[in-house]
């Protein structure tokens, strides 16, 4: 006697309709009125096929009945209950990476800033790199922006295009490295037939007009760190003599954006427990100052701080995420842009079926390059000798990469197991695994409920998306973008 059951997915609704969120394959599944039967059917306990049929046959004629549950066991929404373990081993699971092309080469020009952010990673308690007395230089060399402009262009493989991005501290603080690396990396990608796309990130203080005019003509996108209106700014966006710098910056801000407009120009907002009004930071920037686009991220590294977020905060950040996120839904339906990043970075995600074993790229197409040459995890790890991954003189330690990625698998990380967000999370930031639990394989549970929360309403969004306005996810699939 067949029994069957469910298998792991998440249901959720939208435009009216039942949808399951398949985890194993991160597709989302149409419910139908026999296969949203059998699923509720099936929702809590198995059951053998002839008793579902006999079940649900008062409702539906069988053949729809044993249709559905075929479409349901093609798509593993549902299978058959088997007491001998189907799990493959891990060595069997994870696919042995070996030269992952390089994408992105995230290249710390100095760790030293000239605002005193208490949140920052870099500055704060976060910190995994001493930037005061360490033994790395406090600015890159020319040399050494060359050499990993070198190594980049060696790693991208045979990738037509490879990604250039520019941080610091304040990566401002040495723009004549940055006057020597972009157009020598374009020198250097011609030879090889090869394109390179710049970015950078700043706090915007140091903006100058002939700064502007330089990343204006050379194309160079760019991400101002600012965590909205005035009072919310100055709260920990500070000077190191304890002055706000939002006076400071916006005139500059406005000049760049009237100056610079072949690249969107997007903002970075840090939410903390006192600068929390999401809604009205993003109308801000938005509205008032005239970024593009703006994508949030929390505080939510160290715990015993007043600043980071906890239960409450969460709560409080989610509900309004979700307001913006019915605006940013009707604004899809009309067609009309929407710059809250959050959620359209999710939506690609679930369009493109993303079922991650990493968190992130970070040590397969993306690395990070500290001030003296060291290559490591990415830029938040950029200058930590623990770990490190290679130079860019003499390359990456593969062996070094292909253990990091064997022990950071999705796999081994049991607590992630029996949640259905995994395809989309996978255990999150190593950088905050590192300072909540002391280890990189250490997945975040301090915010699995937000994730999960997050998530679901996201895959409202995409639902809704995909019944009332499909061509919206044209832009995902490499078509027009209507936005």
């Amino acid at each position: 006697m067949t029994q069957l059951a469910s298998r792991d997915n998440h249901r959720f609704e939208a435009a009216g309709r039942s949808y399951l969120y398949l985890v194993p394959s991160a597709a989302i599944f149409d419910l139908d009125g026999p296969s949203l039967a059998v699923m509720d059917a099936l929702d809590g306990s198995p059951c053998d096929h002839a008793a579902l049929v006999d079940q649900l046959s008062d409702r539906f004629e069988v053949s729809a009945i044993r249709a559905a549950v075929e479409e349901l066991v093609g798509a593993q929404a549902i299978g058959r209950v088997n007491p001998v373990s189907q799990e493959k081993s891990l060595d069997q699971q994870i696919i042995p990476l070996m030269e992952v092309p390089l994408s992105t080469l995230v290249v710390n020009v100095t760790n030293q800033c000239n605002l005193s952010c208490e949140y920052c990673y870099e500055y704060g308690e976060d910190k995994l790199v001493d930037t005061a007395s360490g033994t790395k230089p406090k600015f890159m060399n020319v040399e050494t922006a060359r050499e990993s402009v070198d190594f980049m262009l060696k790693a991208s493989g045979s990738s037509d295009v490879a990604r250039l991005t520019f941080f610091g501290g304040e990566t401002l603080l040495n723009f004549p490295v940055l006057q020597d690396a972009i157009p020598y990396a374009r020198e250097q990608a011609a030879t090889l037939g090869k394109r390179v796309e710049f970015s950078l990130t700043t706090n915007a203080t140091l903006l100058r007009p002939e700064i502007i005019e330089f990343l204006a003509e050379n194309d160079i996108g760019v991400t101002v760190s600012i965590d909205g209106p005035k009072d919310m700014q100055d709260r920990f966006r500070v000077f190191h003599d304890g002055r706000g710098s939002y006076d400071v910056v916006l005139p500059k801000i406005k000049a760049l954006l009237a100056r610079h407009r072949s690249r969107p120009i997007g903002a970075r907002v840090t939410l903390t427990s006192e600068v929390l009004d999401v809604v009205k930071i993003y109308r801000h920037l938005t509205s008032e100052v005239g970024f593009w686009e703006v994508g949030f991220a929390p505080v939510t590294t160290s715990p015993g701080l007043t600043h980071a977020l906890g239960e409450s905060g969460f709560d409080q950040m989610l509900a309004q995420f979700r307001e913006l996120a019915n605006d940013f839904l009707a604004a899809a339906l009309d067609n009309r842009h929407h710059g809250f990043t959050n959620v359209r970075d999710t939506l690609e995600e679930i369009h493109k079926g993303a079922s991650k074993a990493y968190p992130c790229g970070a040590g397969i197409g993306l690395l990070g390059v500290a001030t003296d040459g060291d290559v490591a995890l990415c830029h938040r790890f950029a200058g930590s000798d623990t770990h490190k991954m290679g130079t860019v003189r003499d390359g990456i330690d593969h062996e070094t990469r292909r253990d990091f990625l064997e022990k950071h698998h999705i796999d081994h990380k049991t607590d992630c197991h029996s949640c259905w967000a995994r395809p989309l999370c996978a255990g999150g930031c190593y950088h905050e695994a590192q300072v909540r639990y002391g280890a990189t394989t250490a997945a975040n549970l301090h915010y699995c409920d937000w994730i999960r929360s997050w998530t679901d309403t996201c895959l409202k969004v995409y639902g809704e998306i995909a019944e009332r306005n499909p061509a919206y996810f044209r832009q995902f699939d490499g078509g027009p973008d209507k936005n």
